[in-house]
């Protein structure tokens, strides 16, 4: 999933400067609207799991979703009704792109955005649940990262120079086949994996808190009990 995410998310602005001759500074926003998705979205993924779904269930069907996002890149860039008439970078003759396109474009990239943010750190989350022992649990933390960083190495220059140098579409097509590899290896395991039962999150809690402070807004409370609440004893 790493090296999927990378390989779209680290050479974007580039993607978006030469195939849909959008401005730098156009597409630098775009960028950052993406990363910031992506690192948001790990906190509601992280809700679900806690509260509703489960470790197992969120990671795969975050899979599952950046699967189609990444659908979406290859064809921007390989079906003509969605790839954008090739022309100089910059040129002020270049026709914009149409609506359609810009549509396919940004709901791939919300999809890829929310497959990452699901699954970026509730793998390492489900992984360590199922070790009882610290320092089992220890180890797979070390083999995860180490695994994280070689494949964002591997994104950001294997993928990025099949992208400069070959076609957007064999690059996404690699981000493609790691995504399905890793599902597919992701899912084979299913019958061996300890699944955690969703509990309740504080994020929850805090919702709650806040619900009733609101229902609540408007209730009378004598003096007496003002008086007997603040007088109780801290222990």
């Amino acid at each position: 999933m790493t090296l999927a995410s990378g390989g779209w998310m680290n050479n974007l602005i580039v993607f978006l400067i030469q195939e849909f001759n959008i401005k730098s500074i156009n597409a630098a926003q775009i960028f950052n609207v993406a990363s910031g998705c992506s690192n948001f979205f790990p906190v509601l993924a992280a809700i679900l799991a806690d509260s509703f779904l489960g470790c197992f269930s969120v990671i795969w069907i975050s899979s599952l979703i950046s699967f189609l996002g990444l659908i979406l890149l290859v064809l921007t860039v390989t079906l003509d009704g969605l790839r954008h008439p090739h022309c100089e970078t910059g040129s002020s003759d270049c026709p914009t792109p149409s609506r359609i396109q810009y549509a396919v474009l940004f709901a791939a990239l919300a999809l890829v955005s929310i497959g990452l943010g699901g699954t970026r750190f509730t793998l390492a989350t489900f992984g360590a649940n199922q070790f009882n022992k610290l320092k089992h649990q220890a180890t797979y933390f070390n083999l995860y990262f180490f695994t994280l960083y070689v494949a964002s190495f591997i994104s950001a220059t294997g993928i990025l120079y099949v992208e400069d140098n070959l076609s957007w579409a064999w690059g996404y097509g690699i981000c493609i086949a790691g995504n399905v590899v890793g599902l597919a290896v992701f899912l084979v395991g299913s019958r061996l994996y300890y699944h955690d039962k969703p509990q309740a999150s504080p994020f929850t809690t805090m919702a709650r808190v806040v619900v009733a402070c609101v229902r609540k807004r408007m209730l009378k409370i004598s003096r007496n009990k003002l008086a007997s609440f603040f007088s109780r004893p801290i222990y």
